[in-house]
């Protein structure tokens, strides 16, 4: 039974930590940290930065008159750049142009050097790959380095693509694709991908799905209730807490549809960094006004309703990813441009 829109509502907008993995300067590889320095100030420093705040007479004489100040001249160079009309942000982020600033350099250089392989930003994944996405993510680590992890467990020569072949590849192999990924936090993470293998093929899987990849066994037990289910996550799989939930349930509300539509309290604040409906409710009706306006050609779906609904998540996580990589400026200029 679907839950109510006012429940779906009070979920979006509940207040959940900062992801540990989704905060781009968290901790990272120490040779791979440069300090900036500031440069030092010298006397002519501040005697120019006094001269700069001085106003000049003809400022001075137009403030004590209480005429209107003319605006200063800008040049060219530093003129406001063009801001993106609403159906014009959407439909850029929906673009695979997008997908470079919302993703760490290292995978973009990855992708154009192996070319067609799995990634956390732009492929489909089944709700295993999510729900072991999820755990990745939820650990303490930046968020380059849980995409990484990603990368190599989704990808030759693991194809860690279902409960089975997790289960089948067996420790030491968890182990070795944790340290292929160079990573932090390596062991604990790689007990967590075999418990969840395990979990998911012992209690989630449903009769003939031999693999373990839908976990509908799950949502059975649960009466397809979003409360329920998110309870019986928690209580399932060890470490799984609030933010891995949020990660996955945002993931997996275009397959899993009595979750839709749902946004978490970390992309609400990537959403309004770009100036997009934070509401539940509002983003989903904007996706639904320009939709005709809008090129669908790569978003995945079997109907019309599955597509709207994996927009609605594309635009979520591309919101959340770009902020990630301080590119949410960035972003609506590119779309602003086209």
């Amino acid at each position: 039974m679907a839950p109510k829109k006012g429940a779906a509502k009070k979920k979006a907008v509940a207040t959940a930590p900062k992801p540990a993995n989704e905060a781009p300067k968290q901790e990272v590889e120490a040779q791979e940290t440069n300090p900036v320095e500031e440069p030092a100030v010298t006397n002519g420093d501040v005697k120019d930065a006094k001269l700069a705040e001085k106003p000049t007479k003809k400022r001075k004489k137009a403030a004590n008159s209480g005429e209107p100040q003319k605006a200063a001249r800008r040049s060219g160079r530093g003129a406001t750049k063009s801001q993106p009309s609403q159906r014009q942000l959407l439909n850029y982020m929906l673009s695979t142009d997008a997908e470079e600033l919302c993703r760490p350099d290292d995978e973009n250089v990855a992708i154009k050097k192996r070319g067609d392989i799995r990634t956390y930003s732009s492929s489909v994944l089944n709700p295993f790959e999510e729900l072991l996405c999820a755990v990745v993510l939820s650990r303490p680590i930046s968020h380059r380095l849980g995409l990484r992890s990603i990368r190599t467990i989704l990808n030759e020569p693991y194809n860690f693509t279902s409960a089975k072949a997790v289960q089948d590849a067996g420790s030491e192999k968890h182990h070795q694709a944790l340290w292929d990924a160079r990573t932090q936090h390596k062991a604990k993470t790689a007990e967590e991908i075999g418990h969840v293998a395990d979990v998911v093929l012992s209690k989630f899987t449903a009769a003939g799905d031999k693999e373990g990849t839908q976990m509908q066994r799950a949502r059975d037990d649960c009466g397809q209730d979003v409360s329920n289910e998110r309870q019986y996550l928690k209580d399932s799989i060890k470490g799984l807490g609030k933010t891995g939930l949020d990660i996955f349930f945002r993931r997996v509300q275009w397959l899993w549809t009595e979750l839709y539509p749902f946004i978490d309290d970390r992309t609400s604040q990537a959403l309004h960094k770009l100036g997009l409906p934070e509401d539940v409710e509002e983003l989903p009706a904007a996706i639904d006004e320009h939709w005709e306006g809008l090129d669908t050609t790569h978003v995945a779906g079997d109907d019309e309703a599955a597509k709207k609904r994996r927009a609605f998540v594309t635009i979520l996580e591309r919101a959340t990813g770009s902020d990630l990589e301080g590119r949410s400026e960035a972003l609506v200029q590119a779309a602003g441009a086209i």
